[in-house]
């Protein structure tokens, strides 16, 4: 049964509303990085997790706190070392003694994964052993310990940091571990404009804070609501075709896929360009996605899903600069594509 127009534009409507009081709270703590924002705000009303990668010291970690305190949810840091072990993050199993019996038993004590939204603070401080711990929770939302499976809470949402790779003690993330973050955003440095607003802010006695404005409920009614935007047919054949773009020698392979990209995006891509792109719809008041919500979704979406090749690298050639290449010569019709 369709729904009603009036009652598609009032949901849109207060999705809108939603996402700008959540959006009005952070930024009375963060000082710009205004893409970043939206970008995790996106990604975690699509029901993905995240990738924050940037140079210590420019607000990663306070932008997921802020965030934890805007919503109602469970909140959880996990600081990344090398000796972090797996039972360290899902929790372990202790030998307990019954009080006044005396009787011994397991009982599985929980790990800090165990909460709604999870701050993965320099994740990739952590050993490749210690990183996979996360594949399941990220995945399918559970965590297996001693052969039970236990289910997380929801909504269940992953913000990790990131130091650049070049760093010294840092750990290149797997790649099955990467493809699981709905979005890689990367976190500049502030302008001189924005640095003088946070020496106002944070070396005076004025401390703000975000205040919560959603709960779970919400979120997950949100989610839910995200996923009944309309996707036309030649708008997702759109998507498909600037994934298959990242392939080398596939069909719509791009020269410069050809010649720099040794694995392209898997499906998983493809997911999260058409994810992001219904929530931006939402943002625009609209029930069906546009060939320019795609494009706006894009390079969030596969930069970290792209693996360049030797050339690439010594040519100092970025996952970036190859995507951008790639929506410049992908056509957004069919028609096109025939007239070339």
């Amino acid at each position: 049964m369709s729904e009603n127009i009036k009652d598609v534009e009032k949901k849109c409507h207060e999705f809108r509303l939603i996402f700008e009081s959540l959006r009005k709270e952070v930024g009375k703590v963060i000082v710009g990085h205004s893409e970043i924002v939206d970008g995790v705000l996106i990604a975690m009303f699509c029901g993905g997790h995240v990738l924050l990668e940037g140079v210590p010291g420019l607000g990663k970690t306070l932008l997921v706190r802020t965030l934890s305190q805007a919503l109602s949810l469970d909140f959880a840091r996990i600081q990344f070392t090398p000796d972090l072990m797996p039972a360290d993050i899902v929790g372990t199993n202790i030998l307990t003694e019954e009080k006044g019996s005396g009787k011994r038993f397991f009982e599985f004590q929980h790990g800090p994964i165990f909460g709604q939204i999870i701050l993965a603070d320099e994740i990739n401080r952590a050993t490749p052993k210690t990183q996979s711990a996360m594949l399941e929770a990220m995945q399918e939302h559970t965590v297996t310990s001693g052969g039970t499976v236990r289910k997380l809470p929801e909504p269940f949402l992953v913000l990790a940091t990131q130091n650049p790779i070049e760093q010294e003690g840092t750990y290149p993330l797997p790649e099955a571990q990467l493809d699981r973050f709905i979005f890689k955003l990367l976190v500049p440095y502030s302008n001189r404009q924005e640095l003088a607003t946070i020496l106002n802010r944070t070396t005076t006695a004025d401390h703000p804070e975000a205040q919560p404005v959603l709960d779970a409920e919400q979120i997950i009614e949100s989610q839910h609501l995200v996923r009944r935007v309309a996707v036309a047919e030649h708008v997702q054949d759109y998507a498909i075709r600037l994934v298959l773009a990242t392939h080398p020698e596939g069909e719509y392979a791009c020269s410069i896929t050809n010649q720099y990209v040794r694995f392209g995006a898997s499906p998983r891509g493809v997911q999260a360009i058409i994810l992001a792109a219904k929530v931006r719809a939402m943002l625009d008041e609209r029930y069906h996605i546009s060939f320019s919500d795609v494009r706006q979704s894009y390079l969030q979406s596969l930069r970290h899903r792209v693996l360049l090749n030797f050339e690439a690298q010594a040519e100092g050639i970025s996952n970036d600069d190859i995507l951008q290449q790639i929506l410049k010569e992908i056509p957004t019709t069919l028609d096109k594509v025939a007239s070339k």
